[in-house]
């Protein structure tokens, strides 16, 4: 075994460096026509990790047996990316997007900012913080197909997308932590140290909100001279006006898979009245996301299978720390392995004190938006948003460039 564990981290630091150079395989798309479907393919990063994923359990099948590699795939638990998968197309539907938006039009005249300044900034501060009731992937989601048309779009200055790709990152990893559910890396472990909403409301999200709202405020006056009323579209030109009940329906499907978000076979099977639901009333719908949630969901499941193998060395990292210095690490392991992922290892620790459980979340959910692979949402928020960008790719250097600020409010907000 220790030789599978050896080769499954090499293989997850090839994924790594895969994800880095995704931009420069879409370069070389154009620079050789002849190939370019090969590098199409390898330049998405939702793909990169599904790939690798491949790899290694092809790897392990030559190694060990057909057997023991197809054991190793079916014991991953892969709830997470078929929730993310179903909560994206839900959310993103347009009955959910209009109710959304023209609450949030409502509210930004109460604002003393022009309406599309306005929008930018609860779509950036409020959006996120709302994560905390419908969960990480639905904030972000919602989010990000609101603030395309106004910020990540061709005219836009490319540092001022990154850096507003930045905030939109770091905000949704950190705006979920108001309660006890929302967010991955506190669902585990959140029963094992008996944290429970008010802990989380009371702990972190006072401190999370604050980090919000100064990020929220800062990108959005940087923003304040390339926003145009001409770019803040609705969603009403998408066909005829949504019926309140339809948009009640809708909005009752995204909180039962909310609700239901632990129990894959339950939340699917509303998926699929969902999917019914929508062919009834095509009329009030338009395309649903479904392409955009299973690259998501691949890429997730990726990381599930290649993180399994990571254990050895992560935990002995995770456990042998002093509170500050675990804050850190897990800061910055959080950029090269998912936040969930990294939590979930501590609560595997016996005798972990209050503060180091405390100081290992912490620093995990603030360093959520160094990468696409830190927080689950991720890859969600690229999905939707790189059409925007040069290239139509997102590059990790710029998201890192662009994340690293509002990182440090946040990190300087759960330290105090």
């Amino acid at each position: 075994m220790q030789t599978m564990q050896m080769i499954g981290a090499a293989l997850f630091g090839l994924a790594l460096l895969h994800t880095f150079a995704a931009k420069s395989f879409d370069v070389l798309a154009h620079r050789h026509p002849r190939h370019a479907g090969l590098f199409h393919l390898l330049g998405e990063v939702e793909v990169v990790f599904g790939f690798w994923a491949f790899v290694l359990v092809v790897t392990m099948a030559l190694l060990q047996g057909g057997h023991a590699a197809i054991e190793y795939a079916e014991t991953r638990q892969y709830t997470e990316p078929l929730f993310v998968f179903v909560v994206m197309v839900v959310a993103a539907s347009r009955p959910v997007l209009d109710i959304v938006q023209r609450t949030l039009r409502l509210l930004a005249r109460l604002l003393p900012l022009r309406a599309e300044l306005a929008l930018v900034w609860l779509g950036l501060a409020l959006v996120p913080l709302m994560g905390s009731l419908i969960t990480e992937p639905a904030a972000m989601t919602l989010a990000a197909l609101m603030l395309a048309p106004q910020v990540f779009r061709q005219g836009m200055p490319e540092w001022l997308k990154y850096g507003a790709l930045g905030v939109l990152f770091v905000n949704v990893s950190i705006g979920g932590t108001l309660t006890a559910y929302a967010a991955p890396p506190v669902l585990m472990v959140a029963t094992t140290w008996q944290w429970d909403s008010a802990y989380m409301a009371s702990h972190f999200g006072w401190k999370a909100a604050m980090a919000v709202l100064c990020n929220a405020t800062v990108i959005t006056f940087l923003l304040r001279s390339h926003v145009r009323a001409a770019a803040a579209q609705t969603n009403e030109a998408a066909g005829p006006p949504v019926p309140l009940a339809v948009a009640a329906v809708h909005l009752a499907i995204l909180a039962a898979v909310v609700v239901l978000g632990h129990h894959p076979v339950l939340f699917l099977g509303i998926f699929l009245l969902f999917l019914g639901f929508t062919q009834a009333y095509e009329r009030y719908q338009q395309p649903l996301i479904i392409k955009e949630g299973l690259l998501v969901g691949f890429f997730l499941a990726g990381l599930v299978v290649l993180g399994g193998m990571q254990q050895w060395w992560l935990q002995p990292i995770v456990s042998g720390l002093p509170p500050v210095a675990l804050f850190f690490s897990a800061l910055g392991l959080t950029a090269i392995t998912d936040n969930a992922a990294l939590t979930y290892l501590g609560s595997l620790i016996e005798g972990i004190s209050a503060q180091s459980q405390y100081m290992l979340v912490a620093g995990a959910v603030a360093g959520g938006g160094l990468t696409v692979i830190a927080n689950a949402p991720n890859p969600a928020g690229v999905s939707l948003l790189r059409r925007g960008f040069q290239d139509e790719s997102i590059g990790a250097v710029g998201l890192l460039l662009g994340a690293l600020a509002p990182t440090t409010m946040a990190a300087l907000a759960f330290l105090i």
